[in-house]
């Protein structure tokens, strides 16, 4: 094909892409990751509002893992070629499978996907479901980093939360994580907790610390709809200022420790941030597979980006796996919603975007968002240092009213 045509039918595709709002410029395809969502758990904590169901006999571990590659070999024909460069293993809770299972999961990953050999791959891990030989066998089957769910060390606190760990068990995981050779692990950490002072919170803080986690995820506790906590509020939740308190008092103290605050909730020492999140956070690319999974596909040839979602319950996703029925709520995205997407998720990370960035992850005319960034920047909400847009300290602090912009 010559030159000449080739250019014809570039043009063309972004004739195209400028005139149909479902239709975009895509010049290059962003990074691909893996997101693998295992929806059991030992029992469902009163805050959780994720896809997760309580275990009440046993897990159907061979079962699920068969449904699991059944979904993901339908996945293959729309990510053919490209390389994976994250996997996270989700739940529920995923530290409920045991090793083997792990091991036969991440076999068949690398065997139907192009894993880069040095792709971060987490499990997340309950402190009440695992032991040292569970850590050392993840270890062994592939995973090279643990995300595990702490929210506090506090007895108290934990019986609140309706958390199946105490704090022994707590520290005893962090123990072990360590000992079994994991390098990179990621402690999950709550504050705004019912009754909760600004002492225990940093006291929360000091025992995870006390650790060195190369990566920490500190937020608050929020009420989320279909919650039990939603039906019936826990008593006693701190005030919107003491919130603030506590929130400065732990960044500053995080900060003076080492921990590069790089994104809304997510602290990390230098060059340990968490890949997996940040290509979501950067509007990447990613599979999902198992019940209740999310994923988005760009497809440059055909100028769309696809979001969709898998069948939530676990029997009828186990029943689906294999069919065009596991997919739900497939959708292509429009402009409007792709530049809306993205600012959500870039102007939640410090260190913001470019506009080389903007372009190349959404096949969208900068034009398209200029205003919204003119008006932010003359709120003093956000900065720019050449094609570098940032959200500033204060918009940080106003950060829904930032994203509102761009509505």
């Amino acid at each position: 094909m010559s030159e000449t045509v080739v250019t014809f039918e570039r043009f063309n595709q972004q004739l195209k892409a400028k005139n149909n709002p479902h239709l975009f410029d895509l010049t290059a395809l962003p990074p691909l990751s893996l997101y693998v969502h295992i929806p059991w758990c030992v029992r469902k904590c009163p805050y959780c509002d994720f896809n997760s169901h309580e275990i009440r006999d046993s897990v159907p571990e061979r079962d699920y893992l068969n449904a699991l590659f059944a979904d993901l070999e339908q996945e293959l024909p729309h990510i053919w070629g490209r390389k994976v460069i994250s996997v996270f293993i989700g739940g529920g809770t995923p530290s409920v499978l045991s090793p083997e299972i792990i091991n036969e999961l991440i076999t068949g990953l690398r065997s139907r996907l192009a894993i880069i050999p040095q792709a971060e791959i987490t499990l997340e891990a309950n402190p009440g479901t695992v032991d040292n030989a569970r850590f050392k066998g993840y270890l062994e089957a592939g995973i090279n980093r643990l995300s595990l769910g702490i929210q506090s060390f506090n007895d108290d606190f934990l019986q609140s939360l309706g958390r199946i760990h105490g704090r022994e068990e707590a520290i005893k995981a962090i123990e072990m994580v360590t000992l079994s050779g994991f390098k990179n692990f990621n402690i999950d950490l709550m504050f705004g907790l019912p009754a909760q002072t600004e002492k225990q919170a940093l006291d929360d803080l000091k025992i995870a610390l006390a650790y060195q986690p190369p990566h920490l995820s500190w937020y608050q506790l929020t009420i989320e709809p279909n919650t039990l906590f939603h039906r019936r509020p826990p008593p006693l939740l701190p005030e919107d200022d003491d919130l603030w308190t506590i929130q400065t008092i732990g960044q500053s103290y995080l900060k003076e420790s080492g921990y590069l605050h790089y994104e809304v909730s997510a602290y990390a020492k230098p060059n340990q941030r968490c890949r997996h999140n940040v290509n979501y956070w950067q509007f990447g690319d990613y599979i999902g597979i198992g019940a209740g999974a999310h994923g988005k596909i760009s497809n440059a040839q055909l100028g769309r980006i696809i979001r969709y979602s898998k069948q939530r319950h676990p029997q009828r996703y186990l029943a689906t796996a294999s069919t065009a029925q596991v997919r739900v709520d497939e959708r292509e995205l429009t402009h409007k919603e792709v530049c809306l997407e993205f600012m959500l998720n870039a102007l939640r990370l410090h260190d913001g975007f470019t506009k080389s960035q903007f372009m190349a992850y959404t096949g969208v005319a900068f034009d398209k968002v200029e205003p919204a960034l003119g008006e932010a920047m003359a709120k003093e909400w956000l900065e720019r240092i050449g094609d570098h847009y940032f959200p500033s300290e204060t918009g940080r602090l106003f950060l829904n009213d930032l994203l509102a912009l761009f509505l």
